[in-house]
């Protein structure tokens, strides 16, 4: 199987490679966070093997990134850290599986092939989007139109991102509260319309090619596939 290691420790790093080469598996090598990240974003690895403490970008923040970017690929993360606080923030972030410093190499090749019988998720993980000339980067959390940066809030950002996966259709009020916002009510306020307002101003004003975000009177919103001139 492809498996992708991240691993700033050379000998551990060595070791490891080395022994699942033996065993017949390829194996790519990372030793920091950020190149880890880059590397696991591909999506074409059956297991990835992550160290906690990694150099850039710690071994937690990587998980989460990937999670927050829909990438499914089973992880087991490696620490020295053994206590059970430290095993279940790791959880919590995204591994699958946790085994602690020093490690026995036959329980390690052994997680890994339970974790890699798993199976497979229907659909491929989704780390960036595109609708006409507008990008969305989930695992850098950044947004560019025509190749210009645009800034949000965290809120226009999971607004903008559930437009985006329903660029083309319908988007009702009810909707975005309830995927939005997490609300299984409607609070009567005019959150909704104050963030497309917002958004509107960042994603669609001061750019040539046109508008992007429409609102279908009386029924909610749309991203449009192609811009609009006004």
């Amino acid at each position: 199987m492809d498996i992708l290691l991240i691993e700033d420790d050379a000998e551990t790093r060595d070791y490891v490679a080395r022994g699942l080469r033996a065993l017949g598996h390829a194996v790519d090598q990372a030793n920091d966070g950020p190149s880890g990240l880059r590397c696991a974003s591909e999506g074409r690895y059956q297991v990835l093997v992550v160290d906690r403490m990694l150099p850039g970008l710690g071994g937690l923040d990587l998980l989460r990134a990937l999670r927050e970017a829909h990438v499914s690929t089973p992880v087991l993360m490696l620490t020295a850290l053994g206590e059970v606080d430290a095993r279940v923030e790791g959880f919590e972030a995204g591994a699958d599986d946790y085994l602690a410093k020093p490690f026995a190499f036959a329980e390690l090749v052994a997680r890994i092939g339970a974790l890699a019988r798993r199976p497979p998720l229907a659909t491929p993980a989704v780390v960036q989007l595109r609708v006409a000339d507008l990008e969305m980067d989930l695992l850098r959390r950044e947004i560019r139109r025509d190749g210009r940066m645009i800034e949000l809030q965290p809120r226009e950002f999971h607004l903008l991102e559930y437009l985006m996966r329903h660029a083309g259709e319908l988007v009702t009020r009810t909707m975005l509260l309830e995927h939005v916002w997490e609300y299984d009510f409607d609070p009567q306020t005019s959150v909704v319309e104050t963030h497309i307002s917002r958004l509107r101003g960042k994603v669609d004003r001061g750019f040539a090619s046109g508008e992007l975000i429409g609102t279908l009177r009386g029924a909610g919103y749309m991203l449009r596939t192609a811009p609009e001139r006004s």
